[in-house]
């Protein structure tokens, strides 16, 4: 059965919202630490050792690729372990479902949240490369759209996760197996098209490849040459990942 989407899930991310307030600082701090590290470390250090790359300098090759992996980390980290406290520790959801409200409008509620955190990492990481000058063109604008739905896609990815683990302990898998690896081979610090043909088909079909494919080229303050095709397996990652969500936490809280 398909997700029934209603209005009822904005108590549910209003709840969300009010919980994180109190915590926003560290919280904010806590997501970016990673990222910002990562683009400062290896921006400033590694970079000074190397030449441009496709005609920028390193830095602001990664900065694109910092951006889209900040939206993943956050999401992923929002959807896995806040939900997984929610709905197996605090048993929140069981609490919520006791209202007028459904297991469909939860995730959904869940699923625009970890969007919502994600997004405001994203921005965070623009903010910093405005300051630091890396942003060259008001195309970069058009990354806030793109960060929203890849912080979708990310987030139905894990609330997926969240729907079939029985503990914290499994989320390790996930990170092993599929957003390391994902990290990795998708462009965030070299250019994918340098890895062997077989990752580079593998890196294909990830969601965090096509992000970037489409971050990159705003950043460096050049339109995107093929916008429609990352876009869409980027909505289809969303879509299809949060329905998939929304079935298994039914069959988990309704059994």
């Amino acid at each position: 059965m398909l997700p029934r989407l209603s209005l009822r899930f904005i108590p549910v991310w209003l709840r969300n919202y009010l919980v994180w307030k109190k915590l926003a600082v560290p919280s904010m701090l806590g997501n970016l630490a990673d990222p910002m590290l990562y683009m400062l470390g290896l921006g400033f250090g590694i970079g000074s050792l190397l030449p441009a790359i496709n005609g920028v300098p390193y830095i602001q090759f990664l900065a694109a690729g910092t951006v889209c992996y900040s939206t993943m980390n956050s999401a992923t980290f929002e959807a896995l372990y806040s939900a997984f406290s929610r709905m197996h520790v605090q048993k929140t959801w069981s609490a919520i479902i006791n209202a007028p409200l459904t297991v469909d409008d939860v995730v959904l509620g869940e699923w625009l949240w970890a969007a919502s955190k994600s997004l405001l990492s994203g921005l965070a990481i623009l903010l910093v490369m405005g300051l630091l000058g890396l942003i060259k063109s008001p195309l970069v604008l058009w990354i806030v759209p793109l960060i929203a739905l890849s912080g979708l896609a990310f987030a139905g990815m894990g609330l997926v996760v969240t729907a079939v683990s029985p503990s914290y302990d499994f989320f390790m898998y996930y990170f092993t197996l599929v957003v390391s690896p994902m990290m990795l081979i998708s462009g965030v610090f070299y250019p994918a098209e340098n890895l062997p043909g077989w990752i580079r088909a593998v890196a294909e079909v990830l969601p965090l490849t096509h992000a970037i494919r489409l971050a990159r080229p705003l950043v460096n303050g050049v339109t995107p040459p093929s916008v429609w095709p990352s876009l869409l397996i980027l909505l289809l990652y969303a879509v299809l990942s949060f329905s998939l969500a929304v079935a298994l936490t039914r069959r988990r809280l309704l059994k």
